[in-house]
């Protein structure tokens, strides 16, 4: 076999300076068929090995089985259960094969890129702080934020929440649309508990969207890939908004998280290349304006007052009006206060600010200023006066 740049100059001599076959073989001293071979070949020669056996060669079979029948299946596991086999390999050797194998055994998902339009989507989902929050009265809680991000601008908002019940989502929902500031055509939510169990709304859900005509699409199982964009923005979240913080209350941590939105917001966003309240601007100029009331979200409760009148929500004890025991009242509990309100009357039974720390007591003064004058109502008449005499006149009358 000639080198590449014999074969380069035979090409050279016959095609250029017009040489025959038996003139070239004169001036390199090459047999003619080797000539003609270099002639006839159009890419350079290369020298090529044979195929050598590999130690792989038993198992690929067992391997690419592997693959098909255990999705997910790691190196590690599929070199552990051919070494039960006889694989004497590296395990270099197993990892490049299976860098190449997995892609045509296993073909992974492909995506198709997604393009929204202004005042189209917005993706809704829960994001979980690494640490709990404070709560006051010395105690932290486990909490979790609603969290939106418009699909066109990637305008971002959240809402401190401290359950994943449906009262306390759809409250959070709202309180992302209002910072916003406009009503998409369509609510993105995954196959969230409340939200849609087994992939089917819930009815607190329609009935929050029937009242805002909002639409809603409910993505499938386990395809976080389709709100992207919300999940981008999580560990933006996790990196950004969370590092080196500090945090008084529940409050407090709304606060700043509304802040720190507002800044991201103000940002030129990296997917989009454009600023994030530009593109905000222009959503908003086609999307539904927000009603003047929200939806009412609320954790109701029908009771009777006890004697000793308080109810118990979320652990905490509040008071209520003691001229109301025995009857029965509605509580609601929203994010900001509870209130009881009777049944027959429609009176307000007791307000008080909702604590999210846990088994606390809280008494209004009013209830129990009529509490105690109900008592003394109640209480037995006093003993009759009895004439209290010093002791120096029974000295007198008792000899010593």
């Amino acid at each position: 076999m000639v080198s590449v740049e014999r074969w380069a100059e035979i090409r050279r001599m016959h095609r250029v300076e017009g040489l025959s076959i038996r003139k070239i073989a004169r001036r390199t001293g090459l047999h003619r068929k080797t000539i003609r071979r270099a002639l006839a070949s159009p890419e350079p020669p290369r020298y090529r090995r044979g195929p050598r056996p590999s130690k792989l060669d038993p198992h690929r079979e067992e391997i690419a089985r592997l693959l098909r029948e255990h999705e997910g299946i790691t190196n590690v596991r599929i070199r552990e259960l051919i070494s039960e086999d006889g694989y004497q390999g590296s395990k270099t050797i197993l990892d490049d094969y299976l860098r190449e194998l997995r892609p045509v055994v296993c073909p992974k998902r492909t995506y198709q890129r997604t393009i929204y339009r202004p005042g189209e989507f917005c993706q809704f989902d829960l994001w979980e702080p690494s640490g709990e929050i404070p709560v006051g009265h010395g105690q932290t809680r486990r909490g979790w934020f609603v969290t939106a991000e418009l699909g066109y601008s990637r305008a971002l908002a959240g809402a401190l929440i401290f359950s994943k019940q449906a009262a306390d989502i759809l409250w959070g929902m709202g309180r992302c649309l209002r910072r916003l500031g406009g009503l998409p055509q369509t609510a993105v939510w995954d196959r969230e508990g409340a939200i849609a169990p087994q992939g089917k709304p819930s009815e607190p859900f329609l009935a929050f969207c029937g009242e805002l005509s909002l639409g809603w699409l409910i993505l499938e199982a386990a395809d976080p890939e389709s709100k992207g964009a919300l999940e981008r923005a999580h560990r933006f979240m996790r990196t950004n908004f969370e590092s080196a913080r500090v945090l008084a209350n529940e409050r407090d941590c709304q606060l700043q998280f509304d802040a720190w939105a507002d800044k991201v917001n103000r940002r030129r966003h990296r997917g989009t290349r454009a600023v994030v309240a530009e593109r905000l601007a222009q959503e908003l100029a086609v999307m539904a304006p927000l009603p003047e009331r929200m939806p009412k979200v609320h954790h109701r409760l029908t009771t009777r007052v006890p004697q000793q009148p308080y109810l118990r929500f979320d652990t905490n004890d509040y008071s209520v009006d003691p001229r109301f025991a025995g009857r029965r009242v509605e509580l609601r509990a929203g994010q900001r206060e509870i209130v009881a309100v009777a049944l027959d009357t429609g009176e307000v039974a007791a307000r008080h600010r909702r604590s999210f720390a846990k088994r606390l007591t809280f008494t209004d003064p009013a209830h129990q200023r009529e509490l105690d004058r109900l008592r003394g109502a109640r209480r037995r008449p006093s003993e009759p006066d009895v004439e209290l005499r010093p002791l120096a006149r029974y000295d007198r009358l008792i000899p010593a």
